[in-house]
């Protein structure tokens, strides 16, 4: 078996993280893959204006492919997927997801490894066991493995119930060449900054762990980042200041005394699944305040490299109580762990053994 394999990645952007929480996993994962030799070509539609608000060039570690928002153009690069020894399909591409699922399996090639790769497995979850027609229940059993980036048991448990020949979680993470400390930045300066878009399975902890946190300490100073909120009543010690765009997220996880982490319902409840602005704002040394969620202890130690708090009232009364020095020790704290133990680096070996892993089982030799 060779060591360097070319694999074809349909995801939803890898040069736009607009409305696309997945980019910085992504960039992550696939430049560390990159850099153990394989070969990685992302194909990405021209949707959602993400093109339009790219937060890198085309990276030197992977081949970009856009491809137009209609269905030709989908087959087209489907196409491209017979030169690969390895098919990955993430979730949430946003356009013709049905299609990419269903085809990448038809179209396979002797010796191919076709992987469903999941970036958002308890929606995934949800939707196939709230829905019995759900097409993509079907599929599960086709993949030769599901990948999540989070979940722990309970999402291997449901997948495998699902018929999943194999489901392995990759965890989000650190990517240290693009997530550390900066100079602080007076634009966002505050007592406690938090940044997510407004999405509907998130919104009502955000008004619990946020604004309710806000209305009680009306002497402190908040910040809120992300799309979609400029419409939404807050107190008035919250500042709205809009989409952050990737190049300014060690600026905003730096300067504040404190960020909040505040997971999607879907998220909370499966466990397991530390959103990619957690890695992100431990690696800028950020004191990171989070809402509480089974398995936080298995990245990071409460009280210690992170702070966890289970309503608004104990967002609020860990802010009130928090000084500039603790949390300066917190966020040192937290950039010692995930650097020692939760960088893309380590994802990637962990993807790489499993690939290699499966060829050999295989008995293939990609040609």
């Amino acid at each position: 078996m060779k060591n360097q394999l070319k694999i074809a990645f349909y995801g939803s952007s890898l040069v736009s993280a607009y409305w696309n929480g997945a980019a910085t996993y992504y960039r992550g994962i696939i430049k560390e893959l990159n850099r153990l030799g394989h070969q990685i070509t992302f194909y990405e539609p021209d949707a959602y204006e993400r093109q339009q608000h790219r937060d890198i060039p085309d990276p030197e570690w992977a081949t970009v492919v856009v491809y137009e928002n209609n269905e030709g153009s989908a087959h087209e690069v489907l196409a491209k997927a017979a030169e690969a020894d390895i098919v990955i399909k993430a979730s949430g591409v946003g356009v013709f997801d049905e299609l990419l699922e269903e085809q990448v399996l038809k179209l396979r090639k002797e010796h191919q490894l076709v992987i469903f790769w999941d970036v958002d497995a308890p929606a995934t979850l949800e939707r196939m066991t709230n829905n019995p027609e759900d097409p993509f229940r079907a599929l599960v059993p086709q993949y030769d493995m599901i990948l999540t980036y989070g979940g722990g048991q309970p999402v291997i448990d449901a997948y495998t119930a699902f018929g999943a020949s194999r489901c392995i979680p990759i965890y989000n993470a650190l990517d240290p060449e693009t997530h550390y400390p900066v100079p602080e930045e007076e634009k966002f300066k505050c007592d406690l900054a938090f940044l997510g878009n407004r999405l509907p399975d998130r919104e009502s902890r955000v008004e619990e762990f946020f604004l309710k946190a806000a209305a009680k300490l009306p002497e402190q100073t908040l910040k809120i980042g992300g799309s979609g909120w400029g419409d939404k009543h807050m107190p008035s010690n919250i500042e709205y200041i809009g989409h952050v765009y990737t190049k300014e997220h060690n600026a905003f996880n730096c300067t504040p005394k404190a960020v909040l982490n505040i997971s999607r319902d879907s998220m909370a409840k499966m466990g397991f699944s530390p959103a990619t602005r957690v890695f992100e704002a431990a690696g800028a040394g950020a004191c990171i305040i989070t809402d509480y969620w089974i398995g936080i202890d298995f990245f990071f130690e409460p009280g210690k490299e992170i702070l966890v708090a289970g309503s608004g009232d104990e967002v609020a009364e860990i802010l009130s109580k928090l000084s500039a020095e603790e949390a300066r020790a917190i966020g040192e704290a937290a950039k010692e762990r995930v650097l020692k133990h939760h960088t893309y680096a380590h994802r990637a070996l962990e993807a790489d053994k499993l690939f290699k892993a499966h060829f050999q089982l295989t008995n293939s030799d990609p040609a």
